[in-house]
């Protein structure tokens, strides 16, 4: 069902609002923009689907209401971009939610597991894929469009209904739920531009006061893209922040001998001095620190790769990704500083982190029975 008009809304979030469990997705343009356009709102119970055309309705308090209603569930699938999304456009960050993908991790099914797979393995439903690169803003959508978008919410609800069940059976759901649960936390989108330097790719070859120019550039250029509405790489390229931060050009003619620099205007490129400038000028104290990774020696590497695959053996067992359970870095951790690593912690201590404890303690050891490691 199509919605274009708000009282056909109103009346779809009234019904909505009565249900426990309610999917959703969006359908948005983020390639020539700095903020992503959100195109299209999809809306799915036990009952229906609809599509809320939010170009076409200006008013989405009920909506937001929906989405904001803490007696109802919103399953999506993969929710990390809906949600900064619907943030951005309609200033709500969603609760409660359900991420039928990172169930899926602990339910026997790989990491990041894709909406089509996870509907055919529940209902044996293959969806097409023939508008997954469909212009959402371009009025009118046409029927096959608006059938694929609401595929996306049609088979939710049940899937939801199937996995809570296989979750509360296995004793899992209180695992899920807090992984799901912290994904509702705004600071994984919204970053000040003075952070936005935490983002610039090979910054990690930065040297400190190279980094306090890349703080100011990164700020600039992030200022610069929001005002015009354009995407970051459009104002600078990170290759380019990073070879400026490197050259700290003093002035225009000197920042125009680098390439990607070419677009400038004259406002720009002075703009970009005074940020050079500005970082040059950074006391000691206040330059950002260097989070290098420490490296592993050669005999703690072995170490690691034996504590992998005890991990990559209790996810066999387990039916939850390894991924999930655990990092190369997460297994560093807690053999150097074990009280500080996620796997001393609640369902991943439980799960692995008791054993991997034994190992390293010398309690426990490995070996291979019939082409399968085991516990010795």
């Amino acid at each position: 069902m199509y919605i274009s008009e708000s009282s056909q809304m109103e009346e779809l979030i009234a019904r909505a609002r009565a249900e426990k469990v309610v999917a959703v997705d969006t359908e948005f343009l983020r390639e020539k923009t700095f903020y992503p356009r959100l195109c299209l709102i999809q809306i799915g119970t036990s009952h229906e689907t609809a599509a809320i055309d939010p170009l076409l309705i200006t008013d989405l308090t009920p909506v937001k209401e929906l989405l904001t209603d803490e007696s109802v569930i919103k399953v999506f699938h993969a929710c990390s971009q809906d949600m900064e999304v619907i943030d951005h456009a309609l200033g709500v960050v969603v609760h409660p939610i359900f991420d039928t993908q990172v169930a899926a991790a602990f339910l026997g099914h790989r990491m990041q597991m894709g909406y089509g797979a996870l509907v055919e393995t529940y209902t044996g439903v293959h969806l097409p894929k023939a508008a997954s690169l469909t212009d959402w803003s371009h009025r009118p959508l046409d029927a096959d469009q608006l059938e694929y978008a609401e595929d996306d919410v049609r088979y939710l609800p049940g899937i939801y209904e199937h996995m809570t069940a296989s979750l509360i059976k296995q004793n899992r759901l209180g695992w899920v739920m807090p992984e799901i649960e912290s994904l509702c936390d705004a600071r994984h989108w919204r970053m000040a531009p003075r952070e936005a330097y935490h983002r610039l790719k090979r910054s990690n070859s930065l040297t400190r006061k190279q980094l306090s120019i890349a703080r100011e550039l990164c700020a600039w250029r992030d200022s610069m893209a929001s005002a015009r509405d354009i995407p970051r790489k459009w104002v600078l390229s990170d290759e380019t922040v990073i070879e400026i931060c490197k050259l700290a050009p003093s002035t225009t003619h000197k920042l125009q001998r680098i390439r990607g620099t070419e677009q400038l205007n004259s406002f720009d490129c002075g703009e970009i001095c005074k940020a050079v400038a500005t970082g040059l000028s950074c006391p000691s104290e206040e330059m950002p620190s260097i989070q290098r990774k420490p490296r592993p020696s050669s005999s703690m590497e072995s170490v690691l790769d034996l504590m992998y695959a005890l991990v990559r053996m209790v996810a066999e067992k387990s039916g939850v990704a390894t991924q999930l359970i655990s990092t190369r870095d997460d297994l560093y951790e807690f053999a150097i500083h074990p009280n500080k690593s996620r796997l001393s912690q609640g369902w991943r201590y439980d799960l692995v982190g008791k054993q991997l404890r034994a190992l390293l303690d010398g309690q426990t050891g490995l070996t291979v029975k019939d082409g399968h490691i085991e516990f010795l």
